[in-house]
């Protein structure tokens, strides 16, 4: 008879934040009793709490977890995201918008920019921005739950309350919090493996499992066991960050808003009750001051605190799995925040923590499997945030001439080439950003593409003819039956705040 498996019966998480509280809440809700969870963190050191932008996988995270969606977003103070408005990329003065969802409708052999692209040689002159129902709802400012899902969309959040929502939630399911700075992390003389967290004061917690979410200071996988880190600061140069929040003075639109400048960019973010303001920048072509009065010149509203400065390298941890313990967030390397794909990262390690479990003793297997997943996740993520910078035709500073001349991964070239000349995408491993996506940013950043699959000939005149206008008249009469978002917001999840005038 086989023995039945034996969990990590004690899992402790180093450090709070979104990381430590989303780790925390779906370990205690998925486990129950068969582990104890316990996350030390302390109230002196401040967390980042820039992550205000999200992704659609986060609404099937929230899911997973029973947590009712609009409980969640009137206690994050939340509004709906629709995708990212991008400024002055390709050039000063231009916008394309990222949305989510698809455009069109595909065929089963090639996607619909194919079609739109045919279509333009037969003389329909709209823009294939006319066919994507996120994009188009975006734009007017309306949103609302349809039936069947069909729209798709994230939130924009305060990462900070959403933090504490989580963590009443952890409690509540059973997780243990204790106050305090961590001192020392204990190796096993025997094994390597961490033993033991002890804190100023001496007091010590052991642990069979351990998950670092100690932000960029990284206690435990590289302070303790020195896994190494690859560093992206070459391909993607922006190190530098300052965030401001300020008050709304405006209803709050469905996206979020990413603005390009001479050496970097700014972000725009509204939620119920304030808007998060943050400008990005390379410190090697633009000092702190010169960031700090770009920001403090543009934004709008009262200041609520003081600007926060953050600096950042760009990269992974070489391993995200080392032993017995498991990096989870800002830990395990960084996305610059240009695709708001920090709190999705930390979503992707805590589920696969959950699916590779050890029972027992650790796998070695479940380990490399862990690693090779979060890495091809983080290169391709990364692959992405370069194409914004790469493809351009900015050259009207100095920061922009670097970007347009630096070499890129393999992988991205081969991805940009192939759209160049064929006009197809393949999203490959599960990757994240789906084939729209990478039509969208690539078409909005300049490339054109020099051909287009074959079978969309194959419709005559008439037939494409009613299949474009068909689709823009579903679009446009979806939108219109639409109620504006910040009133859908009031009514759905609406929070004690003041509404904008």
């Amino acid at each position: 008879m086989t023995a039945a498996p034996h969990l990590p019966r004690r899992i402790v998480i180093a450090g709070g934040g979104t990381a430590g509280w989303m780790t925390a809440a779906a370990l205690a809700r998925t486990l129950g009793p068969l582990a104890s969870v316990t996350l030390v963190e302390s109230e002196e050191i401040g967390t980042i709490g820039v992550g205000e932008s999200t992704i659609p996988p986060l609404v099937a995270y929230n899911r997973i977890l029973g947590i009712s969606e609009a409980e969640f977003m009137r206690a994050t103070q939340a509004t709906f995201k629709l995708g990212i408005n991008f400024e002055n990329w390709r050039v000063p003065g231009e916008a394309y918008f990222h949305s989510f969802g698809g455009t069109g409708k595909d065929h089963w052999s090639a996607g619909f920019q194919h079609f739109w692209l045919d279509g333009k040689t037969r003389g329909h002159a709209e823009p294939y921005s006319d066919y994507c129902l996120e994009l188009k709802a975006a734009e007017a400012g309306r949103f609302a739950h349809l039936p069947d899902d069909r729209m798709n969309y994230a939130y924009q959040l305060d990462s900070g309350l959403y933090a504490k929502f989580l963590r009443r939630m952890a409690e509540a399911d059973g997780t243990v919090r204790i106050e305090g700075k961590i001192a020392q992390v204990e190796l096993c003389a025997q094994t390597g493996d961490i033993a033991a967290l002890t804190l100023q004061g001496g007091r010590r917690i052991e642990g069979d499992l351990f998950i670092d979410c100690t932000g960029f200071r990284a206690l435990l996988i590289e302070g303790a066991l020195h896994v190494g880190y690859d560093d992206w600061t070459h391909w993607l140069p922006c190190d530098s960050a300052i965030a401001i929040q300020t008050s709304s003075v405006r209803p709050p639109v469905p996206y979020t808003r990413a603005i390009a400048h001479e050496a970097g960019w700014q972000w725009r973010i509204p939620l119920q009750h304030r808007q998060g303001n943050g400008v990005v920048y390379c410190s090697a072509f633009m000092e702190h001051e010169a960031a700090l009065d770009k920001l403090l010149s543009t934004v709008e509203g009262d200041k609520l605190v003081k600007p926060n400065p953050i600096r950042f390298r760009t990269g992974a941890r070489r391993k995200q799995w080392h032993r017995n313990c498991v990096a989870v967030g800002l830990s395990g390397g960084f996305m610059e925040p240009l695709e708001s794909t920090s709190i999705h990262l930390i979503q992707r390690a805590i589920l696969r923590i959950v699916r590779m479990l050890p029972a027992g003793a650790i796998s070695a297997h479940d380990v490399a499997e862990f690693n090779e997943q979060q890495m091809t996740d983080m290169e391709q993520i990364r692959d992405f945030l370069i194409l914004h910078y790469k493809v351009t035709d900015r050259r009207d500073t100095p920061f922009w001439r670097h970007c347009a001349g630096m070499d890129v991964p393999g992988s991205l070239a081969h991805k940009m080439e192939l759209f160049r000349e064929t006009g197809r995408v393949f999203r490959k491993n599960e990757e994240l950003f789906a084939e729209n996506s990478w039509v969208q940013v690539m078409m909005g950043q300049g490339i054109v593409p020099q051909s287009y699959h074959p079978v969309a000939a194959k419709l005559r005149d008439e037939e494409l003819t009613h299949l474009l206008s068909s689709l823009r008249e579903q679009v446009s009469r979806t939108v219109a039956a639409l109620p504006p978002h910040g009133d859908y917001v009031a009514r759905y999840c609406g929070a004690d705040v003041p509404v904008a005038a």
